[in-house]
């Protein structure tokens, strides 16, 4: 590590703490005795999103955040608790150090994270991403909702409705 103040690369470590999926370093120059502050950050496979049509796009977080937003508008599901979900989708595909990831992958995990969280939701998010092009496709998502498995899970994952 070059210090920022004489370019002398002895530096030391002085404390190091772990931050946001980052790690803080506060270093001290042996040369010129000025202490600075580093950040390091562990770098993750760039996550290619195959589509329907087998075509490939990088994953945008935001575009995933924005369909589930559009799921739960007008329902008392906390925006903090979608963000941990996009992150907790992140960080599973980062952590099996997965690049290629279906999108169909990503729309069922997102469903059956919604199942949990709120079942209105659920079934909106389904309407969409599964294209219901009638009432049976409907009735076949609200099926899907058993409320004794739902109350069981969210007993287990200590998930408010």
């Amino acid at each position: 590590m070059y210090c920022p103040f004489c370019g002398n690369i002895n530096t030391r470590v002085m404390d190091s703490r772990s931050t946001d999926e980052k790690i803080r370093r506060r270093r001290e120059c042996l040369g010129c005795g000025k202490r600075f502050t580093t950040y390091e950050a562990v770098e993750r496979p760039m996550l290619m999103v195959q589509k329907k049509d087998g075509s490939y796009e990088p994953f945008d977080r935001h575009k995933l955040v924005t369909g589930i937003f559009n799921a739960i508008k007008k329902r008392p599901v906390t925006s903090s608790l979608i963000l941990k979900l996009v992150s907790e989708l992140e960080s599973q595909y980062a952590q099996e150090m997965r690049s290629v990831v279906t999108s169909s992958e990503i729309g069922n995990a997102v469903m059956e994270r919604l199942k949990l969280i709120d079942p209105v939701a659920y079934v909106r998010f389904a309407s969409v991403y599964q294209d219901f092009t009638d009432v049976a496709g409907f009735l076949a998502a609200i099926g899907a909702l058993d409320e004794e498995d739902l109350r069981q899970r969210r007993a287990e994952r200590k998930i408010r409705p």
